[in-house]
């Protein structure tokens, strides 16, 4: 990014209570295969270490873990990749709620990776098609129409700011 002086930086937002309960349950998956695996079901073990890998993985690779906005765009990183978005891509950032995101999008599926920390990946929707996602909560969604290409939803901290952030045009200097 080109104006890293200028650069605000924002972690994905905490899990909403559903959405940690869903991790839980997800978590403790591998160690309880482990544990019928080792009272004479072998092949639980397998099944315990495919989990934990599909875990890691999502982790790694679909949960992002920071947003970082500057005068030239928007960054999302995750621990083992990044995505630029050039601000000339963004054209309206705003915080949406439960009933106007269903307003928005009508129904959709999600195509991805859901259920542990989030759902990440691919929104489905009737009324505006494919939309990236990018959510840990079931509130506070901050919705970035994009300018020739898909929609992106996520669930920064601080949505407010954020969405501030990223509709601010930057001060440029004569």
């Amino acid at each position: 990014m080109s104006d890293q002086i200028n650069a605000k930086s924002f972690r994905l937002a905490p899990m909403s209570p559903l959405i940690l309960t869903a991790t839980l349950l997800f978590l403790v998956a591998p160690p309880a295969l482990l544990v019928g695996a080792l009272f004479g079901r072998p092949q639980l073990g397998a099944a315990a270490l495919l989990v934990l890998a599909i875990d890691v993985w999502v982790w790694l690779r679909f949960r992002p873990s920071r947003f970082t906005v500057d005068g030239s765009g928007l960054e999302v990183i995750w621990p083992l990749k990044r995505r630029y978005l050039p601000r000339e891509s963004i054209a309206k950032a705003r915080v949406i709620d439960r009933q106007g995101l269903k307003r928005e999008i009508g129904w959709g599926v999600r195509v991805g990776a859901g259920g542990i920390w989030g759902a990440f990946g691919w929104l489905w929707t009737k009324q505006r098609g494919v939309v990236q996602m990018y959510i840990s909560r079931s509130d506070g969604f901050v919705w970035i129409e994009r300018t020739g290409a898909r929609p992106w939803l996520l669930t920064p901290e601080k949505p407010e700011e954020f969405a501030r952030a990223l509709i601010v045009k930057p001060f440029l200097a004569r």
